[in-house]
């Protein structure tokens, strides 16, 4: 098993991405926290995997919050003796308007958890994978991380952010034998694009808007998340990985 005695902590994990990633590290061996703003998918997540036998627990988390963020390293390594695997996957999406109509409220909200979040994990979660001998940092930023779209400020430059944040880690932490990378998924199915789904006109050219004309899974991603998670990525890092169909090249 690929990630066979590791601790790991999936943000996001109720739903989409993250529950996906969460279940699919625990089918690897790992021992996985689930950190989620909501406690009732965060605890049907928990339920999944311990219903396969695997080994986890949640922890309410607000990730723009450091506090909360600390607490929740500090049951990973209580609990489970160590960290091992970070994947910063919390995040959000804003209405679609024009950056002068974007409230500075909702610039600020999107610009907390998507890109905060992911600083703060990081922030807490280094000193501790470094004592459990090394390890690695997933990120989630997405294929709006890479190119621009119309009425998206906030996403876009949150997302973006990622990419660098991560190649920043990446540089600062590789010697100390942790690997940072991040994935930029392209159009999933997940609860973040049930807006589009309800467009008549947008969704039939949406949902095929990339070089295999069709919309990708949480498992697909997760898959990808487990790969740059695992030694089987041990000479990876610094790198964003596109899972988007070909979305970026499109």
């Amino acid at each position: 098993m690929k990630l066979n005695g590791k601790a790991a902590i999936v943000t996001g994990g109720g739903s989409g991405i993250g529950r996906a990633t969460a279940v699919r590290f625990s089918m690897e061996g790992a021992k996985v926290v689930i950190a989620d703003i909501d406690s009732i998918i965060g605890e049907e997540t928990v339920s999944t995997i311990r219903e396969s036998g695997g080994e986890a627990i949640f922890v309410r988390t607000d990730v723009k919050d450091s506090h909360q963020i600390k607490q929740l390293v500090h049951a990973c390594t209580t609990t489970f003796g160590g960290l091992h695997v970070l994947v910063n996957n919390a995040g959000i999406a804003h209405a679609e308007v024009k950056s002068v109509d974007l409230s500075e409220e909702e610039w600020d909200r999107v610009i907390d958890i998507n890109l905060k979040g992911v600083f703060l994990g990081i922030k807490y979660a280094v000193p501790e994978i470094i004592k459990s001998g090394g390890g690695a940092i997933v990120n989630t930023s997405s294929l709006l991380g890479l190119k621009g779209k119309r009425y998206q400020a906030a996403y876009n430059a949150s997302k973006a952010g990622v990419v660098l944040l991560t190649q920043n880690a990446a540089l600062e932490y590789g010697k100390s034998n942790i690997r940072v990378n991040a994935i930029a998924p392209g159009v999933i199915d997940t609860k973040i694009i049930d807006g589009w789904k309800q467009d008549e006109r947008k969704w039939p050219i949406i949902s095929r808007a990339n070089a295999l004309g069709r919309i990708g899974t949480p498992d697909e991603v997760a898959n990808a998340i487990l790969f740059l998670a695992s030694d089987e990525a041990s000479f990876i890092t610094g790198t964003t990985l596109s899972v988007d169909g070909g979305g970026l090249t499109f």
